[in-house]
């Protein structure tokens, strides 16, 4: 992913609301589950990090990330971006990359 195509959808992403939150238990199989679900309906979902979580927001992006194969767009604070376009058909139009 460029960076220009990283800044549309970190664009897109600032008007989201949190669809789920990681909270004390960390990431557990439930909590990967429901992210996987939001996937099925939505291509860029933002998710909160509770601050009874024990883990850190970036390592809780980049594992949520490898076990969803999707992809951190941002950690901002206690928010993570994640993005996952659909294959069949994709909602987001990334701008295109420079031949």
């Amino acid at each position: 992913m460029t960076s220009k195509q990283r800044a549309y959808l970190k664009s897109l992403a600032s008007v989201l609301a949190p669809v789920t939150q990681v909270g004390k238990a960390g990431v557990t199989p439930e909590f990967v589950t429901s992210v996987e679900e939001a996937f099925h309906t939505k291509e860029l979902i933002k998710i909160a990090v509770l601050k009874n979580c024990p883990e850190e927001p970036a390592g809780i992006a980049e594992t949520v990330a490898e076990r969803t194969h999707s992809q951190v767009v941002q950690v901002i604070g206690r928010k993570i971006v994640l993005y996952k376009p659909d294959k069949k058909k994709p909602q987001i139009i990334l701008p295109r990359e420079k031949a």
